[in-house]
């Protein structure tokens, strides 16, 4: 499966079995996953999209948002629930314009499941982590 790495950007083929065995960048030699959400501009998301063949649940939220900041530590916490299984990354709709357009992102939070380039499933609102967890099936 090729991943992304989170730090410097390189592409990684980690097979299947290793996932869940914390595997690093072969390039800078950090942590492919972590237990908490990458943040992601429009060029990084692209990346993420284009070139990882992981599960990627994105959260498009905004500091004004009370219930984006409800969902955060919910998010938070389905980050290090689904390590290894998923990337999960929050982009800042009033910073990432391209992607807000792209995505047709009407109301906040709203989270998107893509893989392969593909949106699976799309849920906006607040919710709890475990029901995420759930929601994204990986």
């Amino acid at each position: 499966m090729h991943v992304v790495c989170p730090h410097c950007g390189g592409i990684n083929r980690v097979p299947d079995e290793r996932l869940q065995h914390d595997p690093q960048c072969g390039s800078c030699h950090q942590a492919l996953f972590g237990d908490h959400p990458l943040s992601l501009d429009d060029a990084g998301l692209e990346r993420f999209v284009a070139r990882s063949e992981m599960p990627l649940i994105v959260d498009f939220w905004a500091p004004w948002c009370g219930p984006c900041r409800m969902m955060a530590p919910q998010f938070e916490q389905a980050a290090a629930l689904l390590r290894g299984r998923a990337v999960l990354v929050k982009v800042n709709s009033d910073e990432c314009p391209r992607a807000s357009v792209r995505y047709r992102i009407r109301s906040i939070p709203t989270l998107l499941l893509l893989r392969g380039g593909q949106e699976l499933k799309r849920q906006s609102g607040v919710m709890p982590a475990a029901e995420l967890v759930r929601w994204a099936g990986v």
